[in-house]
């Protein structure tokens, strides 16, 4: 008999692309996972993965076709343990990856309310920019990730979170007149706000790419916190969500700018990959998506 424990490091060796990753997510050594996939290969008497050198192991025509039936058995499992388990007695480790504008918001809510509704399930929270946590999903090595999306990718799911307005924000000192302010007025300031790659960057600088400005000076960054702390200095005008510098704005430390070009909204959602056993990820994001709802 082959037991459930081996299609489960089979699958995940196969999902996953390799022996290390398979190994790390389902806190085993790789020795015992290449085990695991011996002893089945060993059991049928065929070759279920091509093991050449120098490349990730992949499937053969027979390993496909055991892929297919591990994944149903997995997923009919993990089906059987939600309905008839307590939801509070979820155990185990969730990798969260959050971007950081929700970690200003909504992500320490989201933790407190994890940690009292499912005492025995441990968070390890990932804090980086959305491109970033959306290939980090993908390649599972998160479960849930809380990110500008929604995410559109096959078995990706997504649970609405929040939608925030983006102001333009500066320090009181660059003494910024407090009437209607084109575009090209901002140029002799850098501009700052979020990280190169990210669809904010990409909003800001469409709208400086014009012929008829000079070019415009974006300070990019993956810290939301350092892009706030330059604006705060006067270091340029910072383009940020209202709900993250509220409190600066309230202070003083920040005005917000009137200025007549607008930028989209930033969307955020919970998305998870539907995988068998992916049901503590639909979890969280559906306990996010509570938290977040008005």
């Amino acid at each position: 008999m082959v037991d459930l424990r081996s299609l489960e490091v089979f699958f995940w060796v196969v999902k996953l692309g390799g022996f290390g990753r398979a190994a790390e997510r389902l806190h085993m050594t790789q020795p015992a996972v290449s085990g695991r996939i011996s002893q089945i290969e060993e059991r049928f008497q065929v070759r279920l993965l091509d093991r050449t050198s120098h490349r990730t192991p992949t499937p053969t025509q027979k390993g496909l076709e055991l892929f297919a039936y591990a994944e149903r058995m997995l997923s009919l499992h993990a089906e059987m343990v939600t309905r008839l388990t307590d939801p509070a007695a979820f155990s185990g480790v969730v990798r969260i990856g959050a971007a950081e504008t929700l970690v200003h918001t909504l992500l320490g809510r989201l933790i407190h309310q994890l940690h009292e509704r499912f005492p025995r399930v441990t968070p390890e929270i990932v804090v980086d920019i959305s491109p970033n946590l959306q290939t980090l999903l993908l390649s599972g090595e998160l479960d849930v990730a809380l990110l500008l999306g929604p995410l559109n990718e096959p078995k990706a799911n997504n649970v609405a979170l929040c939608d925030y307005a983006l102001g333009w924000v500066a320090s009181p000192k660059l003494e910024l007149a407090a009437e209607p302010l084109e575009l090209e007025e901002l140029v002799r300031w850098p501009i700052l706000s979020y990280a190169r790659g990210t669809q904010p960057h990409a909003d800001i600088a469409a709208l400086f790419r014009r012929p008829e400005f000079p070019p415009a000076r974006i300070f990019a960054s993956s810290s939301l916190a350092a892009v706030i702390r330059m604006a705060i200095d006067g270091i340029g005008i910072g383009v940020l969500p209202l709900a993250v510098v509220e409190s600066h704005l309230s202070e003083g430390t920040l005005q917000l700018l009137n200025v007549k070009a607008s930028l989209p909204a930033l969307r955020f959602t919970a998305s998870y990959i539907e995988t068998p056993g992916s049901g503590l990820a639909q979890t969280v994001a559906e306990l996010a998506g509570a938290i977040a709802t008005p």
